[in-house]
């Protein structure tokens, strides 16, 4: 009996050294940690907000203003020639492009729209750069190219050996066929192979360009013809919205710079070969340009009331792909031009702390780990130290007006703003990674995935509506493991806390399971 006392005894000690052990953890090491690291994501949070209150107010001055582009720049429409005759030479030649690869499901598309641009036959030429591999792509388009051939459209289907340098390197080559100095183009137009401008693109962009000689880059807008198939694609629209209601048109308002889009843009031929032309040292070879142009003095101007129409991924797949480029080729590319951007002569020492802190520090780089360190790590964690505060300036106040913020961009979505937070907080985690991976160049820092477009074909959607694939196919274990983390702390807080943030993060660990298990991005009818 003694020695089962005994050997109970010795048990309860090591469990109080184990708990003494950890109590201590706790407070030498995890909450001090904890605590710096809080505090850390407070200041960020104020320098975020500080940032879009800046280019909120920038474009509120503008409008009230009515600072327009047409009336703050020279801009004059051409003589009224009548286009269908030739020749016409008050407009200037043009160069269209069109990359494809392996796009089957719009090229056509895209094709017609840019052969029924308003402009002078005789003063255009289009070229189809096709990268595809597919067959039946390939010859798609080229009978879509013969059919308007045959109309009398200068278009031609340049086929390269292989795919070199991504799209930069299929934009480089159409530049070096011969024809390009033959007929003394001026201005290039990029459009993505799911792109469909208006008939009257150029006659509301080229004249930019052709009075402000200064100006290299005339920026359009883009409007989304699937952005009503699912909840997916509205939050896409909310997003992207923002992005050039606010960010572009500031940009483009105070210091004439914005990132280029890579489509729906004008280049002066000039500038863009003064500024080193198309390089595919990483996979944003359009801002990795405008960067290089503006620290050679030029100028870009965003119009916002000409806008093209596209299509936003429908899957989560191809979402997620879209996403890791947009995230992890500006943290490499913020990595490989940094140093040229401080060794710059051109630009003023404001213009480059701009570029250093505003346009990639903060919203290329701080914006997606700070969103998912913060929100779905450390302040999950707060409510297992109770000893750790945030304020609620940081957890309600910040937050919510940059939320407004973005929303009030697509007035028509406002009620799916919780869904835009939940979900842009699962993005934040995708986003996070791909930051990462670019400012490391780890493998994936080249990985190019062409983002799936559907177009018009009813039996993709349907795929979509009704996914094939079994459960198990469409796990995702580390949106589960994150919302298993969120969960239990949400059930923490629920049984022992003081405070109300299980309700967030019970609603966050959903989202992320919703994800997880593969139920988003799936299409439902638009009358749904």
């Amino acid at each position: 009996m003694a020695r089962l006392s005994d050997g109970l005894f010795n048990d309860m000690d090591v469990l109080g050294v184990i708990g003494y052990v950890l109590e201590q953890t706790r407070f030498i090491f995890l909450v001090p940690i904890l605590k710096r690291l809080v505090n850390l994501c407070q200041v960020i949070s104020v320098l975020l907000f500080i940032d879009a209150a800046y280019m909120a107010i920038v474009v509120a001055i503008v409008k009230l203003r009515g600072r327009t582009p047409e009336k703050v720049l020279k801009w004059e429409s051409f003589k009224n020639d009548d286009i269908e005759l030739a020749p016409s030479s008050n407009h200037p030649m043009v160069l269209i492009q069109i990359p494809i690869y392996n796009e089957k499901e719009v090229c056509q598309l895209s094709i017609g729209a840019v052969c029924k641009l308003s402009w002078p036959l005789d003063r255009m030429i289009i070229q189809v750069l096709d990268d595809s591999t597919e067959e039946e792509s390939q010859k798609l388009v080229r009978l879509e190219c013969k059919k308007w051939e045959s109309e009398g459209i200068t278009i031609k289907s340049e086929v390269r050996g292989g795919r070199d340098g991504f799209k930069a390197g299929a934009l480089t080559a159409g530049m070096k066929h011969s024809y390009v100095d033959e007929y003394k183009c001026e201005f290039v137009v990029i459009f993505d192979a799911d792109f469909q401008p208006e008939p009257d693109f150029l006659e509301r962009t080229i004249p930019f360009l052709v009075h402000n000689p200064e100006i290299a880059l005339v920026q359009a807008g883009w409007k989304y013809g699937n952005a009503d198939e699912c909840c997916m694609t509205r939050i896409q629209e909310m997003s992207l919205n923002y992005h050039f209601a606010v960010e572009q048109k500031s940009g483009s308002s105070i210091l004439g710079f914005f990132g280029f889009n890579g489509t729906a843009g004008v280049w002066r031929i000039e500038a863009l070969n003064k500024a080193g032309g198309w390089k595919d040292r990483t996979i944003v070879e359009d801002m990795d340009l405008a960067v290089r142009a503006y620290l050679r003095g030029s100028k870009f101007v965003y119009v916002d009331d000409v806008k093209v129409k596209n299509e936003l991924p429908s899957s989560f797949q191809a979402y997620r792909y879209q996403q890791h480029r947009w995230s992890c080729g500006p943290a490499n590319l913020f990595k490989k031009i940094a140093m040229e951007i401080i060794k710059n002569q051109n630009v003023s020492l404001w213009k480059k702390a701009y570029l250093i802190y505003n346009f990639f520090f903060l919203r290329k780089i701080v914006v997606h780990i700070f969103t998912f360190v913060f929100y779905c790590l450390l302040l999950p964690a707060t409510v297992i130290f109770p000893e750790i505060e945030v304020p609620k300036w940081t957890t309600i106040y910040i937050p919510a007006t940059i939320t407004i913020l973005n929303a009030i961009a697509t007035p028509k979505s406002f009620y799916l703003i919780l869904y835009w937070i939940l979900f842009e907080n699962v993005m934040a985690m995708h986003r996070s990674k791909g930051t990462l991976i670019g400012l490391l160049e780890t493998s994936r820092v080249k990985e190019w995935v062409v983002t799936q477009k559907l177009g018009e074909s009813n039996t993709l959607r349907q795929n979509l509506i009704s996914p094939h694939y079994s459960f198990p196919e469409r796990l995702r274990w580390r949106e589960i493991m994150v919302g298993m983390y969120l969960f239990i702390c949400g059930y923490y807080d629920f049984v022992f806390g003081r405070t109300y943030l299980y309700v967030y993060l019970f609603l966050q660990s959903i989202a992320f399971f919703v994800v997880g298990v593969g139920y988003i991005g799936m299409s439902v009818p638009s009358n749904h």
